[in-house]
């Protein structure tokens, strides 16, 4: 069932959330500081193209609490923003609830996605 949540996926949506975090990681790695940043972007990429069966698990540290508030002002803010208007654009239906929901712990993940791990599920 998870593949199939995730083709769906991809198809409605996914495709473009995905392609936003790697022009993100894209636009932070031209610099050599942005470089880690960039490459959370390209890992947050692939679970946007396959959220489902996959969770994110946070941990908390000094540094990441640092580079969450530079993230939130520079390119948080417009990515969290986008996958909010996804998820409720999905969930005007029944169907599209599990996946509007999807959307909404990609915008959860997009305003604070330093010290956070995704972990695959085996449900």
């Amino acid at each position: 069932m998870k593949f199939l949540g995730n083709i769906i996926w991809l198809i409605f949506g996914g495709f473009f959330g995905a392609l936003s975090w790697f022009l993100a990681g894209c636009l932070w790695s031209i610099t050599i500081i942005g470089i880690p940043i960039g490459m959370q972007c390209f890992k947050i990429a692939g679970l946007s193209l396959w959220p489902f069966g996959k969770e994110i698990v946070y941990s908390t540290s000094g540094m990441s609490l640092i580079v969450n508030i530079i993230w939130l002002i520079v390119s948080g803010l417009p990515l969290a923003i986008g996958h909010m208007i996804s998820g409720l654009l999905l969930c005007i239906t029944i169907i599209g609830i599990p996946f509007g929901k999807q959307s909404f712990k990609l915008a959860q993940l997009a305003l604070m996605p330093f010290g956070a791990r995704v972990v695959q599920t085996y449900n």
